[in-house]
């Protein structure tokens, strides 16, 4: 099958830490290998973000990544992107017009309305995946300045118009569905996890405390500052806190300044280390070597973290927000809390420090659970699956669902 798969603003060969590279990247480069390992012909189509990017790049993975000159050849912020769709739009459909694909695969909004625009006069049926809801979005930060106006109704158009849409989580199935989205063109299909890197290891935990660790973007949606005040109930334990900018560049860092100042404020700072950006490669290790892994966001569209934890065999502590509470089994591979409730998080942290039978069995149940159900060649096989139904359902199959 030939697979066009647009992510606009998202690079899957992007540097991790770089501009371009997000979870998005992650889970296009990630979903692209596994395609075309199970034989597909995969094309990512990104934006050119600076002037010597070449036209096309064939990944080590085997998928090709087309760059389009759309805009500025410069790095411009993900919103950035609304003021070029007419004309990403139109480069697709050129480039599509003299190489039909046979389904098309758009990754976020603003690439769905590029690929509905650029399909709108060729047979090819769209697949979309918003990866996260602009009204979700805002009702968890209300009045975001650089949040685009009319994002939502341009979403809800999209979901009533491609052939399907791919929900990373049941959480937002609901919200599609809330938005008029044909409860029939709806599929759960969650982001996977990287196995061959992410997967027990039985090295020695050699340290003076227990340990607490974190990951993600430094961002005040992550709740990072929620488990900073969660340590003032959790005795000697340490709290390792990967993400961000380089670690140099940290004193440059607004959020990393407020929650070192809090950890200062609230006498734990002692106990608090901000590592900055952690490679792919060393994460799994960083992951390996916690007692428990502490995921408390305000919401979370999917959240890799958790998972890849326990994929390492590292049971996890999460709020009960979006993904984390279709890959978190409460009681079995972790532990779900309330968001915006620290001292909920120290109770389920220390519960489990205090238990280290507990924390071997969830850690085995959850590697159990990645290893069966979120595996990236899983994945890509109920990818794939819905392609081949909407290409015999035809491209308006959602709008014909109404």
């Amino acid at each position: 099958m030939k697979i066009a798969m647009v992510t606009g603003h998202a690079n899957p060969l992007a540097a991790p830490g770089s501009v371009g590279a997000d979870g998005q990247s992650l889970h296009i480069a990630e979903l692209a290998s596994a395609l075309v390992e199970q034989g597909h012909d995969v094309s990512v189509y990104a934006r050119r973000a600076g002037p010597g990017t070449p036209d096309h790049v064939r990944s080590s993975s085997g998928y090709d990544v087309v760059y389009l000159p759309t805009g500025p050849a410069q790095p411009i912020e993900r919103d950035g992107l609304v003021p070029y769709l007419p004309e990403l739009t139109g480069q697709l459909a050129e480039r599509w017009s003299r190489d039909l694909p046979d389904v098309v695969h758009a990754h976020f909004w603003m690439s769905g309305m590029a690929s509905l625009g650029a399909t709108r006069e060729l047979d090819v049926p769209v697949v979309q995946t918003f990866h996260a809801l602009g009204v979700v979005e805002q009702r968890h930060q209300p009045g975001r300045p650089e949040h685009p106006p009319g994002r939502e109704r341009a979403e809800q158009a999209i979901g009533r118009s491609v052939a399907r849409t791919l929900a990373t989580c049941t959480e937002q199935a609901y919200e599609l569905v809330r938005m008029g989205v044909p409860r029939t063109a709806v599929a759960v299909i969650p982001s996977g996890v990287d196995l061959h890197s992410f997967h027990p290891d039985a090295a020695i935990k050699a340290r003076d405390r227990p340990r607490i660790v974190a990951a993600g973007r430094l961002i005040a949606r992550k709740g990072f500052d929620q488990l900073i005040r969660a340590l003032r109930g959790i005795p000697d334990a340490e709290l390792v806190i990967a993400g961000g900018p380089p670690a140099d560049a940290l004193n440059r860092d607004s959020e990393a300044r407020r929650l070192l100042a809090l950890a200062k404020r609230l006498q734990v700072r002692d106990r608090v280390r901000l590592l900055g950006a952690v490679s792919r490669e060393h994460m799994p290790d960083l992951l390996r070597s916690a007692d428990v892994v502490a995921c408390a966001p305000w919401y979370e569209p999917f959240g890799l973290v958790p998972l890849e934890a326990m994929a390492c065999g590292v049971p996890v502590v999460g709020t009960a927000v979006g993904g984390l509470t279709d890959t978190i089994v409460d009681e079995v591979t972790g532990l779900l809390v309330p968001p915006h409730q620290p001292l909920a998080l120290a109770h389920a942290v220390t519960r489990l420090l205090a238990d280290p039978v507990l924390r071997d069995s969830m850690g085995m149940a959850g590697a159990d659970r990645a290893r069966a159900r979120y595996s990236w060649s899983r994945v890509a096989t109920d990818v794939a699956r819905t392609y081949d139904s909407v290409r015999g359902e035809g491209r308006h199959a959602a709008a014909e669902a109404q």
